[in-house]
Order: C-alpha cells, then sequence, then structure tokens
C-alpha cells in the first residue's frame, strides 16, 4: 500500500530490552501510515534476543527508540 501510495519515510519505535535480553512492550512513536507502521513494529517484535543493558556490573530493563527507514525503489 505504501508502495502504491509512495509513501516513504521514518517509523519511530519504542521498546524495551528485559534484563534476560528479550523485547517488550513494543509501541509506535511516529509513524507515516501505508501499513510502514505495522511492518516496523512486526519486525522489532520478531527480533532476536539483545545483550541487556549493566549498570554496576548487573543487567538492567532498558528502555530503546529505533527509527525504521522506509525508502522506495
Amino acid at each position: 500500500m505504501a508502495r502504491e501510495s509512495g509513501i516513504q519515510g521514518r517509523v519511530y519505535v519504542t521498546f524495551v530490552v528485559e534484563t534476560n535480553g528479550s523485547i517488550t512492550d513494543v509501541r509506535l512513536l511516529r509513524g507515516i501510515g501505508g501499513g510502514c507502521d505495522e511492518e516496523a513494529i512486526r519486525v522489532v517484535k520478531m527480533m532476536s534476543k539483545w545483550t541487556p543493558g549493566k549498570q554496576r556490573g548487573k543487567p538492567v530493563r532498558v528502555q530503546f527508540n529505533l527509527p525504521v527507514r522506509f525508502v522506495l525503489q
């Protein structure tokens, strides 16, 4: 749908990296429509485990904002 409408740009997604590295609480911060928002959220939810943040040597939860760029080709 985005390709047909000529929509391109950045979608900003926020999520939390838990102490075990899993991704939770995936939310949209700013979208562009055309199905790009839903696709960015779907891809973030499918990501493999991340390395958790550390504070004083112990893993902690960290909130992360990720820009996802959509470009027409």
